[in-house]
Order: C-alpha cells, then sequence, then structure tokens
C-alpha cells in the first residue's frame, strides 16, 4: 500500500544569510546555471532537505514520491528567491516552511548553484588545489567563530543504529555540551543527530547560545542523510572524498559512534592520514565509543584494522564502552594538546593546513564495477596505500546502497566484485557479513540485498 504523500501546492521563499545579497552579474549566472544541466542536481537535494525525518535511504523512492515537485530560481534585485511547487508537507508548519529547514534550502543553492557559478566543472590537478577549494568552500559556508579556542567534535557513526546505540550517542553528545564542544557530522539521523540533540541541551543548561551544529553532506548521499533538524549550519561538498577532507581539517578531534560501511570508510580515511610519518607528533584525538551493547563491534573493527594494516595501527585510536563522560573528558583534553600544538606552530585553528593527505585520499574514487574489482588489496603494501584502497571498498558499497549512481551501477551489472589476498578477503567478508547481521546496511525495517561479492 502507497503511504499518502501530503504536499504544500505552492511556496516562495526570500534568501537568508550569504545569498541574500548578489550582484546582478551573479543572479544572471545563477539563472543560467538554474535553468541548465545542475538544475536537476539541485532539484534532488532541495526535496532530500524537504524530506525531513523521512523513513528510507533511497534517493529513487523520494524522487518517485514526489514527482510533481519543482522548485524555481526567482530573481529579484537584491538576490533570489525560490518558489517551491508540490514541496513535502513536513518542512512546513501551518503553512510556513520551518526556518531550520529553509536556512538549509539556500545553503543547497550556495553550494550547488552558486559554487558552480565560481568554479563549473574546473578540474582541480593537484593535492593543494583540492586542500584550497576545500577551504573556500568552508569559509563561504560561514561556519568559523573567530576569537574562540578550538572545540569543534566531528562525530562519525551510522544512519542506522538500535535505540541503544543512538541513545548513548546522545549521552556523549551531552557531556561534549556541558564542556562546551560544538559539533560536526554528517547530518543525517542516528549517530550524527543524537550528538546534536544531547550537545544541545548541554549547551542549553552552560546558557551557551550560539553553538554550533555543523553538517557535512556532499550530493551523492544527501537523500540518505538527510539534514536532521538540529543543524544550523550545512555544507554540501561536491563528493565524498572532499567531504572526508572538510571533517578532518574542520574538526579538532573525532569521535567513532557505531555504524555501518560509511563508518568504516571514515575509520580507514583518517587511519591512512595519520599514519602518515609526515603527520607523526600532530595530537588529533580520535576515540571510537558505544555502549556495552556495541562492545564486539568495535571488537570486529580493532580486529580488522590489526590484521591488515598492523598492530601500530591500533595505537593512534582509543576505545573506550560504555562511558559517555569519560569520552568527553579524554576528547577535551585531546583538544586542548590540539591547542598547544597548533599555537606553538602557528597553525590555523580554523583549519587545519598542516595534516598531510596523500592524493589517494584526496582524488575521487568512482565506483565502477572495473575500478570496483581492480582495487590492490595486498597485505604487502604500504599501510597508507592499503588503507586508501580499503576505504575505496567501503566507498563503493555505500554507493551501491545508497548513491544513485552505484544502485544505477548494481540494477545494470549486478554486484560489485572484491578481489584481493585470500586472507584479507576472509577477514573483509566476516566484516561485511556482520554489518548485514547487526542491520547496519539499511535504515531499521529495511530489507536489505547485498550489492557486493567478496571473491575468496
Amino acid at each position: 500500500m502507497n503511504q499518502e504523500v501530503k504536499t504544500i501546492d505552492r511556496c516562495i521563499i526570500a534568501a537568508r544569510g550569504g545569498m541574500t545579497l548578489l550582484s546582478q552579474e551573479e543572479v544572471n549566472k545563477m539563472m543560467a546555471v538554474g535553468q541548465g544541466g545542475v538544475y536537476e542536481l539541485f532539484r534532488k537535494c532541495c526535496l532530500a532537505v524537504l524530506n525531513c525525518d523521512a523513513k528510507d535511504d533511497d534517493a529513487m523512492a523520494v524522487l518517485s514520491r514526489y514527482p510533481n515537485f519543482d522548485v524555481n530560481l526567482v530573481p529579484r534585485e537584491r538576490g533570489i528567491h525560490l518558489e517551491f511547487i508540490n514541496a513535502p508537507a513536513q518542512a512546513f508548519v501551518d503553512g510556513k516552511m520551518i526556518s531550520g529547514i529553509r536556512d538549509s534550502i539556500f545553503s543547497v543553492l550556495r553550494d550547488i548553484v552558486y559554487q558552480h557559478t565560481e568554479h563549473g566543472s574546473d578540474e582541480l590537478l593537484d593535492s593543494f588545489e583540492i586542500t584550497n577549494y576545500v577551504f573556500q568552500l568552508m569559509r563561504r559556508s560561514e561556519v568559523h567563530r573567530y576569537g574562540i579556542d578550538p572545540n569543534l567534535v566531528v562525530c562519525w557513526g551510522g544512519h542506522s543504529i538500535n535505540r541503544v546505540e543512538y541513545q548513548y550517542t546522545k549521552d556523549v553528545g551531552y557531556q561534549l555540551g556541558l564542556r562546551g564542544a560544538d559539533i560536526c557530522t554528517g547530518c543525517g539521523t542516528g549517530a550524527m543527530k543524537g550528538p546534536m540533540k544531547g550537545a544541545s541541551v548541554g549547551h542549553s543548561k552552560q546558557r551557551i547560545k550560539e553553538g554550533r551544529f555543523i553538517g557535512l553532506t556532499e550530493p551523492g548521499i544527501i537523500a540518505a542523510e538527510a539534514p536532521n533538524p538540529i543543524v544550523n549550519k550545512l555544507i554540501i561538498m561536491p563528493d565524498i572524498e572532499k567531504r572526508l577532507e572538510a571533517f578532518v581539517r574542520l574538526g579538532h578531534g573525532i569521535i567513532v559512534f557505531p555504524g555501518g560501511v560509511g563508518t568504516a570508510e571514515e575509520i580507514l580515511y583518517l587511519i591512512g592520514i595519520l599514519s602518515n610519518e609526515q603527520n607523526k607528533g600532530k595530537p588529533f584525538p580520535f576515540i571510537m565509543t558505544g555502549p556495552k551493547e556495541s562492545a564486539d563491534y568495535f571488537h570486529q573493527i580493532d580486529q580488522f584494522i590489526r590484521f591488515a594494516l598492523g598492530e601500530e595501527v591500533a595505537g593512534l585510536y582509543e576505545i573506550i564502552i560504555d562511558d559517555a563522560e569519560q569520552v568527553a573528558q579524554k576528547m577535551m583534553t585531546g583538544i586542548d594538546e590540539v591547542k598547544e600544538y597548533r599555537s606553538k606552530n602557528e597553525v590555523s585553528y580554523f583549519y587545519n593546513w598542516g595534516l598531510e593527505i596523500d592524493p589517494a585520499l584526496q582524488f575521487p574514487f568512482v565506483p565502477t564495477h572495473e575500478n570496483m574489482a581492480a582495487l590492490n588489496l595486498h597485505l604487502d603494501r604500504p599501510i597508507g596505500e592499503l588503507a586508501a584502497s580499503l576505504r575505496q571498498v567501503f566507498s563503493g558499497i555505500v554507493a551501491g546502497n545508497v548513491k544513485e549512481f552505484g544502485v544505477q551501477q548494481i540494477k545494470e551489472k549486478g554486484v560489485y566484485q572484491i578481489n584481493g589476498n585470500r586472507e584479507l578477503m576472509h577477514k573483509l567478508d566476516d566484516l561485511l557479513q556482520a554489518f548485514i547481521e547487526q542491520k547496519r546496511m539499511k535504515l531499521p525495517g529495511s530489507e536489505y540485498t547485498p550489492v557486493f561479492e567478496v571473491v575468496k
């Protein structure tokens, strides 16, 4: 039975934030882009934001439920207004768009349409260009607050977690909020919403009125992880690699909660950076944590990392089980060390230019069947190179699970084939099967069909 879909026939909203004051030239450029090939991407991202608190993580399913949804750019003397046709009703209260959703909509306009007028399809040719481009996107999004000490904690974890795990993410967020930490996540539900929700209560108790709740997403994932209502700064990065770089350069420490393949991708990305010889001695607190019910999950992750990348890599992170207060205390102590190091070495508090990131972790990986099958997954490779390739494995599976490009690839060509060292493939398959058994691949209540086969 089809679920009844309620919509608002027509609504026009005026710009806020950085999109409020635009030149006539900027308006003209945006109108041209808004009518071209970028329009469909803009429409999809707008629909994902408006489809708040959705119970699915399938971009094509969202689009099929709202086939008559449309958005038009309306030029005005000082900027651009947006006209919505048949928009999801849950984004409105008494006919008016919810304020936080309205802000996020104009973040979409800024990061999809306006950004295209600035850079278009310009190709970034080297590592520094990519890092500088990510910085430009961060600066334009106005996520920084000048005059405050480092306090931004990045929280990673899955959108498909159980109630016990979700409550624990709120508990950790609450302890962080009491200590004045701001929160940055992938902006979706589950482990991305819980820390923000908890921190907002902690901030309220400490009378912190300008807390930052930053959501970092990308066009391919926004339908699966639509911005939760607590996000007050939304940034849409062009691809997953730039999204991940934004996390590590913007944040002052990272906490990882239970998750699935996307979380495993993030963990391997960070290990690939922190294991780089040029980053040794640069403090960056990295904690994995969950309730006691998640202890086996972290044991599996830890064992896989140690086998694939070596015992020494385990020294880059700490695992704390079922102690939200200790997690917050250790994270804030680690951030104090970050502040001391950056002050001494004259590294910016707001963007970590000092981290060395290998180009293999920066340039986009396109998860075609050919690229997935060609990944070099052998234990004789340097740690950073193998971590980068394993990151690409999980990134491809994420694409096959929820991203429109990957889902279409699977429909047309069947499941991805993953090949490599026999023993490593056994360990990888065990980990992936555990994710499936623990229902970490899709939202609760959704049936999961594997999009991969590990060739052993």
